[in-house]
C-alpha cells in the first residue's frame, strides 16, 4: 500500500466553526501512521492555539493497530497542549470497543458512523 501525501489528507477547513478535517486512511497502521500525524500536526499548528476543532474523519477507515492507535492519542496530547479539541468522526464499534477497552474513550470527542455521540 502506497502511503497518502499529506495534502490527500487534509480535506477541509471550515473558518467560521475553527475546524479542520483530516480524512484518515483506509488501514490506519504501521504504513500510513507517519503521513496522517503529520497531516493532523500540521491541521493542528495552522489553527490558532486555544481554540479550534481537529476533527478525524474515521468513516472510511477499516482497520486502526496498534500504530495507528498511537498516532491518535499523540495529535491528541498535542492538541491538548494547545488548548484545542480533537473529535473523532465515523468511528465504528470495533474502534469505539478499542477506545474504551484502553481507557481513552475520554480523550476524545466521538461520533460513530451515523453522527451519532
Amino acid at each position: 500500500m502506497k502511503p497518502l501525501g499529506v495534502e490527500h489528507l487534509v480535506t477541509g477547513i471550515d473558518m467560521q466553526a475553527d475546524e479542520t478535517i483530516v480524512v484518515a486512511p483506509e488501514e490506519l497502521g504501521l504504513e500510513t501512521r507517519s503521513d496522517f500525524r503529520r497531516a493532523a500536526m500540521k491541521a493542528l499548528a495552522d489553527m490558532p492555539e486555544g481554540n479550534g476543532r481537529l476533527i478525524v474523519d474515521l468513516s472510511t477507515t477499516r482497520t486502526v493497530d496498534s500504530a495507528g492507535l498511537s498516532s491518535l492519542i499523540l495529535v491528541q496530547r498535542r492538541a491538548a497542549s494547545r488548548r484545542q479539541v480533537v473529535r473523532l468522526r465515523g468511528v465504528s464499534e470495533e474502534l469505539r470497543f478499542l477506545l474504551v477497552l484502553t481507557k481513552l474513550e475520554d480523550l476524545f470527542e466521538v461520533e460513530g458512523p451515523t453522527g451519532s455521540e
